[in-house]
């Protein structure tokens, strides 16, 4: 490599470090969702009310630096108290034991307003990679002259991976609760 190129990767590698900016998540405009099919026939969808990130985030590029996320599994709601209990107990998330999963980036490839993330995720003290579309990633200045982002994460995983193992067999086959959950959170977040 010449020194006119070394020098003009090392120029381009630093303005997009100096772009990059942390962004604090917008509770009030992020939803942390699944789904997951019951009774083989329909999806019954959920979310996270407690949640955190950190986002290190380049506008210029669309690239994330760094992300990595905590959710309170006590925080689930899928709208039914008796479903949310059980969903909170031994036979799923045992919150009382496991009062969080975790979410930690390891590498981030941008494709125009889309990306692929892949991370480690972690749930009930077991950690899987795991693959996220990253969609539609949309920044602006808010009412208040902020800089905000916001984009959707998507993927799916299988819940017996993490020990999430609860299940019922149907009188005619087939289970109560899906294997593969669906993974979709919308998030928006402001620059710190």
């Amino acid at each position: 490599m010449n020194f006119v190129t070394k020098v003009t990767s090392a120029l381009i590698l630093s303005m997009g470090l100096a772009n990059a900016a942390i962004y604090d998540v917008d509770a009030s405009h992020t939803n942390v969702g699944f789904t997951v099919k019951h009774m083989m026939i329909t999806n019954v969808n959920g979310n996270f009310a407690t949640y955190d990130a950190n986002i290190d985030f380049d506008p210029a590029t669309k690239t994330f630096k760094t992300f990595s996320a905590t959710v309170e599994t006590n925080s689930i709601n899928t709208g039914i108290e008796k479903r949310d209990d059980h969903l909170r107990s031994e036979d799923f998330f045992a919150s009382e034991k496991f009062p969080k999963m975790t979410f930690e980036m390891t590498s981030y490839k941008a494709d125009g307003d889309d990306g692929e993330m892949k991370g480690n995720l972690t749930i009930r003290g077991i950690t899987k990679p795991v693959t996220l579309k990253v969609e539609d990633i949309g920044t602006i200045k808010d009412f208040k002259n902020q800089n905000r982002v916001g984009f959707s994460l998507k993927g799916k995983i299988n819940r017996m991976d993490y020990d999430l193992k609860w299940n019922k067999a149907l009188e005619l086959g087939g289970v109560a609760v899906a294997e593969e959950v669906k993974i979709t959170v919308e998030v928006e977040a402001v620059e710190k």
